[in-house]
This record gives structure tokens, sequence and C-alpha cells, in this order.
């Protein structure tokens, strides 16, 4: 008589616990690397609640307008 021929070892028992164990782990590995790169592109656009105001401050203290193209365009924005 052999041991391991009645095919009930430990392989046939905890087999479905491994299989279960490895496919959560994929799962969620692919989860997190969905959220690390929408991460990433989220910071390198900024916000998502920047509002066109936001932008032209920014630009403005970027200097790449000047002080009267600044005012013209923020009162073309705040009167729509």
């Amino acid at each position: 008589m052999h041991w391991g021929d009645h095919g009930w070892g430990i392989g046939f028992g905890l087999g479905w616990l491994f299989m279960i164990i490895f496919w959560v782990l994929v799962i969620l590995g692919v989860i997190y690397f969905v959220k690390l790169i929408a991460g990433i592109s989220d910071r390198k656009g900024g916000t998502k609640d920047e509002t066109p105001l936001d932008i032209l401050k920014k630009r403005y203290a970027k200097g790449e307008l000047t002080k009267e193209e600044f005012e013209k365009i923020k009162d073309d924005l705040t009167k729509g």
C-alpha cells in the first residue's frame, strides 16, 4: 500500500484554497496598479476641481501673462 495513492492528500484538500488566494492577490494587484496610474495622472494635471480662474491665476503667477492680460481675461471669465 502506498500512502499517496488514494487521491485525497494535501494537494487536493487545500488546492482550491491556494487558487482562491492566488486570484485574490492578482485582483488586488491589478486594482493597486490602476489606482497608482490614476494617482500619477492626477498629480500631473492638477486637481479635477480646478476652475478656469484657478488656471488663470497659476499662469499669471508663472509669469506667462502680463497684469493687463490677466485682468482682461479675468473680466471675460467673471462676466460670463
